[in-house]
């Protein structure tokens, strides 16, 4: 699938630089966890490597981290937001049929 993303690739990413990003923010775990719809125990696991990241929750660290300029470009420096997972985001239909006006 050379179309796909590598997903345990940029999740393991996001794991293991996810305190660093937090800590940009200025965040601790239990206001990030609110951000993306987890609980901080949750969060905790993750950040300690004892529970695996979901799809959904890397997408939706990925969402926060992305609104800020500081981890903004961190995530392409610790390849978590890739030009392969850029183009994956991108709806097929955003680039079809624009209208000439």
């Amino acid at each position: 699938m050379s179309n796909e993303v590598n997903r345990d690739l940029l999740m393991k990413n996001m794991t293991d630089n996810l305190v660093v990003l937090r800590n940009k923010l200025q965040l601790t775990q239990s206001a990030l966890a609110t951000k993306v719809g987890i609980s901080r125990q949750t969060l905790m696991n993750i950040e300690n490597k004892k529970r695996d990241m979901s799809w959904n929750t890397f997408l939706a660290l990925l969402s926060v981290f992305r609104e800020d300029k500081g981890t903004d470009g961190l995530l392409s420096h610790f390849e978590i937001y890739t030009p392969e997972l850029s183009k994956y985001l991108i709806s097929p239909s955003a680039n079809t049929a624009k209208d000439d006006v």
